[in-house]
């Protein structure tokens, strides 16, 4: 009995070490890296910049990469997001200015658009969801971004403000190990919905293009990129994102009573598109008003969340 006592103890020091080990490990490398290898053809990319690609991305980026990017110089120069859960550390975005070493400069446009796709940076380092990988997002709104990102706009000049290293939380580190990993390279063309099938149309925009489901659903854990109809709590609500007061932010969009089943096609763009909810109150921040879509492009939306499972939800407004 003594001896079989003898070993367990044995085991359960040696199980003991090894987690400790691993999680030094985790907590010391930190974000892993990953070898770079782009689909054939990719390193050859160069995106025709025309006006049209230009006004697009511009469009797509308002809503999207000014919202974490844009600096106290006004240009895409990198800021804290104070609207993340804390959980997930101190995150503070990157300069994508066109500066050559603070910015991205001396990205090919072929790796940018790895990048965009894969969530992996040109030296191999993975950028954890909070820079979601948008492998569903069409080829030519991602060249859009890309030719907007080489244009003359003020936002994107370069900038010598040097962006903070992101203080990554354990959890966070332990995630990008375990859970979270670079997203597969799409395999053949991804296109745009035409926009005569609604319901088509809006859920490309709406779990696609400017990712809606990653705040609207349960939990940034468990949203799943691949899959967004796989996340849990899809469309439901229950993410704890931050307003500028440091509270916690909620809102379920199903048509569900405890969501928008009271909304009208109009509540919804007039909400989506200026900011102001059916009851005559302001959407509250991360949520901004989406001056640039048109009412087609909203109400798109609005018919494919009636497609969507109904969750009830109901989360307080902050005082």
């Amino acid at each position: 009995m003594k001896t079989l006592l003898k070993i367990l103890g044995i085991i359960v020091l040696t199980l003991i070490i090894m987690v400790i080990g691993v999680a030094l490990f985790i907590n010391f490398r930190g974000i892993p890296s990953y070898k770079i290898e782009m689909p054939a053809g990719l390193a050859d990319l160069n995106v025709e910049i025309t006006p049209e690609r230009v006004a697009r991305g511009a469009r797509i980026a308002s809503l999207t990469c000014v919202q974490c990017h844009r600096g106290a110089d006004n240009k895409l120069s990198g800021n804290v997001l104070r609207d993340a859960p804390k959980q997930f550390g101190w995150i503070h975005s990157a300069n994508i200015t066109q500066h050559p070493t603070r910015g991205i400069g001396r990205y090919t446009d072929g790796q940018l658009m790895f990048l965009l796709r894969t969530s992996i940076k040109r030296d191999g380092k993975y950028a954890p969801p909070y820079m979601p990988g948008r492998s569903r997002v069409a080829d030519e709104d991602l060249y859009s971004i890309i030719a907007w990102l080489r244009s003359d706009d003020p936002l994107v000049q370069p900038s010598d403000s040097i962006a903070p290293k992101p203080k990554p939380s354990f959890l966070t580190k332990m995630l990008c190990t375990f859970v979270f990993k670079p997203v597969p390279y799409p395999e053949k063309p991804v296109l745009v919905p035409d926009s005569t099938d609604v319901v088509a149309f809006g859920k490309y925009q709406a779990n696609s293009l400017y990712d809606c489901f990653g705040c609207h659903s349960a939990d940034f854990k468990t949203n799943n990129e691949q899959d967004p109809e796989k996340s849990v709590g899809f469309y439901g609500g229950g993410n704890p994102l931050l307003n500028l007061d440091g509270e916690i932010v909620r809102a379920n969009i199903t048509m569900d009573k405890t969501g928008i089943a009271h909304y009208t096609k109009e509540d919804f763009i007039r909400t989506v598109k200026w900011g102001m909810k059916p009851d005559g109150t302001p959407v509250r921040y991360p949520m901004i008003p989406h001056t640039t879509m048109t009412d087609g492009e909203v109400g798109a939306i609005f018919e494919y969340l009636k497609t969507v499972p109904h969750q009830d939800h109901a989360f307080p407004r902050p005082r």
